[in-house]
């Protein structure tokens, strides 16, 4: 039974699908199902819910094993019906499993693009398969690719394949850090204090848009939001990100006002205010961007967004300080 399953695509429920089931007829009586869950229940993934399905085997629904169990023996299992949710082989096997888990059922049914069905997916697949997900996102929001195995267990040449290909886009896109500095070369010649900030304002703005990113992304993968959501996500990023940087630059202007001098100390404030804003943004929007154009979001992961954040942050930061302390 398991060719029948590769023909479908990389991904889909359809390969996560077991064709083991107990079919019912509308017209089946509830003693006439009892005794076919008795008779085929020990080949069956699951005879918790029962596919309900004519002869030519268009689903018209399920049935759970309770309902049939408590029902006058003579009732008919298309009366019993419920309201349950199905999908075709083709649909991607996470958005199947969330819908077995969100409507908290032991199993949906699986048809083809003509409501056939083909099997079901329990929730015990449902578990594995988001387990897996998130084993994948977890890798990708540090750089590397999920394994597949037990770390002790893999080979060192394999751990190297999951990281490298990360490292090298992110050192090549590290060189527009270095471009941003050499660009403002005569700037940090000039007041050779502002060198003393770059660790802190690019990592503040790197870790800012991999919270907004990591948060994003999840919201993404239970359903809370849609691409169609970009412009509500980006706006309530930038308040959250200028929010956020409203405290953090007041605190960064006291501090270095203090310590160093006013005028760089609102160069510090303004700094951490804007890039704040913009990681927030950046990091909120680049998931529904991914996921519009196909993309697992999970790839815009957390050091590529910092790496991003790093030149941006270079940017703002020299372009406030020319400015301020008319560099």
């Amino acid at each position: 039974m398991t060719a029948p399953m590769l023909g479908y695509p990389r991904g889909s429920v359809g390969r996560r699908m077991s064709p083991e089931y107990v079919r019912l007829r509308p017209d089946t009586t509830a003693a006439e199902a009892l005794a076919a869950v008795r008779r085929d229940g020990r080949d069956a993934a699951t005879v918790h819910v029962l596919p309900v399905a004519d002869d030519t085997l268009v689903c018209t629904g399920s049935v759970t094993l309770g309902d049939v169990a408590t029902a006058e023996p003579g009732v008919r299992v298309g009366d019993l019906v419920a309201d349950a949710p199905t999908v075709t082989a083709t649909t991607d096997a996470e958005v199947a499993a969330r819908l077995c888990v969100e409507y908290r059922t032991a199993a949906v049914v699986v048809t083809d693009s003509e409501r056939r069905v083909l099997g079901v997916l329990t929730v015990d697949t449902a578990a594995r398969i988001l387990e897996d997900a998130e084993d994948e996102d977890a890798a990708r929001a540090g750089g590397s690719e999920p394994l597949r195995r037990p770390y002790l267990s893999t080979p060192v040449g394999t751990l190297v394949r999951s990281r490298v290909v990360w490292l090298l886009v992110l050192a090549v896109s590290a060189v527009l850090t270095v471009q941003v500095l050499e660009i403002f070369e005569d700037t940090l010649s000039a007041v050779v204090t502002l060198a003393l900030f770059i660790p802190l304002l690019t990592g503040t703005g790197g870790n800012t848009g991999s919270q907004a990113a990591t948060t994003v992304t999840r919201a993404l993968a239970v359903g809370d939001v849609r691409t169609r959501d970009l412009g509500r996500v980006l706006f309530r990023e930038v308040r959250v990100g200028a929010f956020m940087g409203a405290l953090l630059g007041t605190l960064g202007f006291v501090v270095a006002g203090l310590v160093y001098d006013w005028h760089l100390g609102l160069v510090i404030g303004a700094t951490l205010l804007a890039v704040c804003t913009i990681a927030a943004a950046v990091g909120g929007v680049m998931p529904l961007c991914a996921k519009a154009i196909g993309v697992d979001p999970a790839v815009f992961s957390t050091p590529f967004i910092s790496t991003f954040c790093d030149a941006t942050g270079l940017i703002v930061y020299f372009t406030i300080a020319s400015a301020i302390l008319d560099i």
